[in-house]
């Protein structure tokens, strides 16, 4: 007997989702680098384990695996499509739903239609960490400037590739790395995103975004995710970049942020509140794995 998943993406950053507590899995790491094979498996950004939650004050557990097998704190993305999927298929009791994650409790409201079908996610992805340690990183820290408190890592040089970039570090439970770039369209993802990702300032390697400032209220990112390499969205890397540009004066607290995929909404009220980002979960189809 095979392993039953669920397909399903936030604007083409894609998961295979398995319900754990009716489908156990003996090997998630291997699993997830076989089933996330696109000429081979069944092609995904990585695997998303869905199980009964193990602490107070969650409706359902999210475990996420990478393409490369490697394990994830948090995904933005996968966090809505976890919410939608346990709303339908009965996992939980209401509405928000809490989702256990290893980056802590995660809170998402869905939007329901008039039809009963969900519309659309909002999620809370928690409060920024801007700390070196907390990202990690062993970029050096700078002294709060009035925007941010402490010895934050923003707008740092990184020498990689034979050229200095200047990063912005800010973890959501899992950690970004984020450059501001004048034309993201030049940006030669799939040279500079590796280096950076496994740069050794960055011990547990790091998910990658170069962002253009379109306007205070819209930035236009480009990502490249940890485990994964280039994604069509990123939903905590959004996050990460709404952070990142309020802390260098570049947005408002309330934007847009474009990526290859589409668009999701970005909230940071303040610096004592967790970002919000709000987009769609969306199926593409029900399957058994029989590799």
């Amino acid at each position: 007997m095979g392993i039953r998943f669920t397909k399903m993406h936030g604007l083409g950053n894609d998961y295979v989702y398995v319900d754990t507590q009716r489908c156990p899995v003996s090997d998630p790491s291997e699993l997830s680098r076989r089933i996330s094979n696109r000429h081979t498996g069944v092609g995904s950004d990585g695997l998303i384990l869905i199980g009964a939650p193990t602490i107070d004050g969650a409706d359902v557990r999210m475990t996420l695996y990478n393409a490369d097998g490697s394990r994830g704190e948090m995904c933005g993305n996968g966090l809505r499509c976890v919410a939608r999927y346990a709303h339908d298929r009965g996992l939980c009791g209401g509405n928000p739903v809490r989702v256990q994650t290893d980056a802590g409790v995660r809170i998402a409201e869905l939007r329901i239609g008039a039809s009963g079908a969900v519309e659309r996610v909002r999620t809370d992805l928690g409060r920024p960490r801007l700390a070196a340690t907390e990202i990690p990183t062993t970029l050096a820290g700078r002294a709060g400037s009035g925007r941010w408190p402490g010895e934050a890592v923003i707008d740092a040089p990184l020498s990689a590739l034979g050229r200095e970039f200047r990063v912005s570090c800010v973890s959501m439970g899992n950690p970004h790395a984020l450059v501001f770039v004048e034309h993201g369209a030049d940006v030669p993802l799939a040279e500079w995103g590796p280096a950076l990702e496994r740069h050794a300032a960055f011990p547990q390697r790091t998910n990658v975004h170069f962002v253009e400032r379109e306007s205070a209220q819209r930035l236009r990112v480009a990502t490249w995710e940890r485990g994964s390499g280039a994604t069509r969205a990123c939903g905590s890397g959004a996050a990460a970049a709404l952070v990142a540009a309020v802390l260098t004066g570049g947005a408002d607290r309330r934007v847009i942020v474009a990526m290859p995929g589409g668009e999701l909404e970005v909230c940071w009220e303040s610096a004592d509140s967790g970002v919000q980002v709000s987009g769609p979960a969306e199926y593409v189809c029900d399957g058994e794995w029989l590799g």
